[in-house]
Order: structure tokens, then sequence, then C-alpha cells
């Protein structure tokens, strides 16, 4: 069984924003702009089997989360 891969998008400082796989110590796709970083993430993400993709606000609190392919979401909701 293969384990869900989760991508965390955050800031990167002063620099725009980062979005790296979760347990590692390098970044995966940097950018000054949000969006594209994270279209970028989604993108790999759903090269993957299960995924997850966690976008952070600036201050570092959690503002989504995405799940590929949806099927494989364990907090399945109608939403």
């Amino acid at each position: 069984m293969e384990c869900r891969k989760v991508y965390h998008v955050t800031t990167n400082g002063s620099n725009g924003w980062k979005s790296m796989m979760e347990n590692t110590g390098r970044a995966c796709v940097t950018g000054i702009n949000k969006q594209d970083v994270v279209n970028r993430t989604v993108e790999i993400a759903k090269h993957h089997t299960k995924c997850s993709v966690i976008i952070h606000k600036q201050d570092g609190t959690i503002q989504e989360e995405r799940t590929y392919p949806r099927s494989s979401d364990p907090h399945a909701s109608l939403g």
C-alpha cells in the first residue's frame, strides 16, 4: 500500500513562496507568486496515486487542503 505524499505550500521568507514534500529538506517548487507555486505543485501531485497539497497563508496557518485523486481523500465530504 502506497502511503500518501504530502506537499506544503508556504512562504519562502521574504522571497515569495515554496512547496516542499513533507519530511524532506528541499523545496521542489519556488516562486514569487503564490498561485503559480500552487498550480505547479498541483501538477506534480496529480502524478502520484495518493497525494495531498496543503496550502498555507502568509501567517503559516492552513488555508486549504487538496487531495489527488479526489477518491483517495480520507475525509471525503460532499463539498
